[in-house]
C-alpha cells in the first residue's frame, strides 16, 4: 500500500513512517498529567522540551476528556489553550494540533496558527465544525467515543465493536467529505478507552488492520489508559513501555499512522526501529 497523504491547511504530508504526537493538556483534571501544564511558560516549555525529543505534532488540549469529566465553557478552554497556541506558532515550525469539540476554540486556534483539530465527537458535537475545517483546509482526527465523557464508561455495550466503530468512521468520512471536506484532510481513531471496555479496546487493536480500508490514516490513542494498566498492573508514572508496546504492534501490521502519546522519546526511538525494520523486510521494488 503506498503511503497516505494528509493535508493539514498549507502542508501535504506524506506518511511514510507513523508521526508521534505528544499530549499537551493545559488541564487542571486530565487523567495523567492535570495540573501539571496549566501555566502557559510551563505548557510553552514542555511542548519545545518534546519537540527536540522528536515529536511531529503537538496535541493542545484545553478540557479532560477523561472518564467522567465535565465540559468548560469556550471561554475557559479558550483561556487555557490560545496563549500556547499563538506562542508556539510564533516561534516554532511544528504541527500544531487543538483537541477540541467546539468551533469556536477550533476557529481561534487555527486562526493563531494550529494546524489540525483533534474532536472526540469525529466533528459532530458542535454543527458549525465542519465548516470551520473547511475554510482553514486543517487536518481533522475523527474519534469514535460511545456516549460523553461524563457516561461513556457506565457500562458500555456492542454488538460487534469492531463492525459498529468501523461503520460509525465510515459514515462520518463519508458524510464529510459529501460536506466538502477533502478525504485527504481526514485521519481516523477508533477510540481506545472512549465507550469502551477492555474487552472491546483489545478487540479493536487485533483487528486495526480492518480500519485500512477506509482508505485514510489511522490515529492511535492508547497511552498510559487504564488498558495499558490492566494488563501490566502498572501506575500511571510506569506505562510507559507497555504503551509504547501497542504502538509497535500496530506499526508491525501497518496500522498505526500517528500515535498520540505523553512518553514522546521512547516512542520516536520505537518508530524508528519499526520503520527500519519494516523497510528491511519489504521486498524491492
Amino acid at each position: 500500500m503506498p503511503p497516505f497523504t494528509w493535508i493539514v491547511r498549507d502542508r501535504r504530508l506524506t506518511l511514510e513512517r507513523p508521526l508521534v504526537m505528544g499530549i499537551l493538556n493545559v488541564t487542571p483534571d486530565s487523567f495523567s498529567d492535570g495540573g501539571q501544564f496549566l501555566d502557559p511558560a510551563a505548557a510553552v516549555a514542555h511542548a519545545e522540551e518534546m519537540r527536540q525529543q522528536g515529536a511531529d505534532i503537538i496535541d493542545v488540549g484545553g478540557e479532560s476528556t477523561r472518564p467522567g469529566s465535565v465540559p468548560v465553557p469556550a471561554d475557559e478552554e479558550l483561556r487555557r489553550v490560545l496563549p500556547v497556541v499563538r506562542e508556539l506558532a510564533r516561534n516554532s515550525d511544528v504541527l500544531l494540533s487543538i483537541d477540541t469539540s467546539k468551533a469556536a476554540v477550533a476557529r481561534a486556534c487555527l486562526e493563531a496558527g494550529a494546524h489540525i483539530i483533534n474532536d472526540v465527537t469525529a466533528l459532530a458535537g458542535d454543527p458549525a465544525m465542519p465548516q470551520v475545517v473547511r475554510e482553514f483546509n486543517a487536518g481533522a482526527i475523527l474519534m469514535h467515543m460511545q456516549g460523553t465523557p461524563q457516561t461513556m464508561q457506565i457500562n458500555p455495550q456492542y454488538d460487534d465493536v469492531v463492525r459498529e466503530v468501523h461503520e460509525f468512521l465510515r459514515d462520518r468520512v463519508t458524510q464529510l467529505t459529501a460536506g466538502g471536506v477533502a478525504p485527504e484532510q481526514l485521519v481516523v481513531d477508533p477510540g481506545i478507552g472512549f465507550g469502551k471496555k477492555d474487552v472491546h479496546n483489545i478487540a479493536l487493536l487485533a483487528a486495526l488492520p480492518q480500519f485500512l480500508d477506509l482508505q485514510r490514516p489511522i490515529c492511535l490513542g492508547v497511552s498510559r489508559k487504564g488498558l495499558i494498566g490492566k494488563l501490566t498492573g502498572r501506575p500511571l508514572a510506569e506505562r510507559a513501555v507497555g504503551s509504547v508496546a501497542v504502538a509497535c504492534f500496530a506499526m508491525t501490521q501497518g496500522a498505526a499512522h500517528i500515535l498520540r502519546v505523553h512518553d514522546v522519546p521512547q516512542t520516536v526511538d520505537a518508530v524508528k526501529v519499526i520503520t527500519a525494520l519494516r523497510q528491511a523486510a519489504s521486498p524491492p521494488l
